[in-house]
């Protein structure tokens, strides 16, 4: 039975709203810079780009969810540090840590990004191999998965592989809602290819949803969480400009070809359970 649970990067998106989700179900420690409003956790104060102690951390775990994740992950290379510090470097505390109380299950925030792009949908079964031009961000996120695999041997690993996770109180400089504003306010929008990249984008209350259901799963995972609908950049816009009456203004740039980044969600749907929130129901709350 899991009573006691870590969860980094607590006021996050996610965080937030995992934290949310898992009141009164279990004893939360919820570890970040500020403190949740939720006033049923237990906060502890840490920045993960520091040189903290895994001294900090309760004793006693049976569960962590390691969501944090470096907020200057588009600074390279002048933030490098704080993104392998917070990315990698935490990580392994927190495996160290998981090792010596007693944790049975470890879920890590990967990102969809680390397969790269393609016209398929990703499977979590496809080999992922490691390239120049993966990114930095990415890159210390496909070395925390393996650094993570190698655990699985104490205890139970979920690796959870997000697409574009958006929703209420989402810092405005990541992609929906920033499509959100530029649709709002007439800025132009420029796609590659005839209509951007398509992916599926999965609203919060989904993806936590998921995370939930993972201290019920059995075993070590890699499971890709994203949305219903695979969608264009284009259709995105265009459900956005509905909404708040508005078209977008759109440009397309000559001899470009979009790089599509698609999850293959039958993992998901099979052991998690499926995301249910529309885009066109979910974008709502950006607006």
């Amino acid at each position: 039975m899991v009573v006691n649970v870590v969860i980094t990067g607590s006021g996050g998106l996610i965080g937030s709203a995992l934290l949310a989700a898992l009141q009164n179900r279990h004893t939360l420690f919820a570890v970040g810079r500020s403190r949740p409003s939720n006033s049923e956790v237990n906060f502890i104060r840490l920045d993960l780009s520091s040189d903290w102690s895994i001294t900090a951390l309760p004793g006693k775990a049976d569960a962590i969810f390691h969501l944090a994740q470096s907020e200057h992950f588009r600074v390279f290379p002048q933030r490098t540090a704080d993104v392998f510090e917070v990315n990698t470097v935490s990580t392994v505390k927190l495996l160290d840590y998981a090792l010596k109380s007693g944790v049975k299950k470890f879920i890590y925030a990967s990102s969809g990004g680390i397969y790269g792009f393609g016209d398929h949908g990703f499977s979590e079964e496809q080999e992922v191999v490691a390239h120049g031009d993966l990114g930095f961000y990415l890159g210390t996120k496909l070395c925390s998965e393996i650094l993570v695999e190698n655990y699985s041997k104490f205890f139970d690993v979920i690796i959870a592989r997000f697409f574009f996770v958006y929703g209420k109180q989402q810092k405005r400089s990541m992609l929906i809602p920033r499509l959100v504003d530029n649709v709002t306010s007439g800025k132009e929008i420029t796609l590659q290819g005839d209509e951007g990249i398509k992916t599926n984008p999965i609203h919060v209350s989904d993806a936590a949803r998921a995370m939930v259901k993972c201290l019920d799963v059995n075993g070590s995972h890699k499971i890709n969480i994203a949305g219903p609908e695979v969608l264009s950049l284009k259709q995105i816009c265009g459900i956005i400009g509905k909404k708040v009456g508005k078209p977008p203004v759109i440009k397309y740039q000559e001899n470009s070809i979009a790089n599509h980044l698609v999850a293959d969600i039958r993992k998901m749907n099979k052991m998690l359970g499926g995301p249910v929130v529309p885009f066109e129901k979910g974008v709502e709350d950006l607006l």
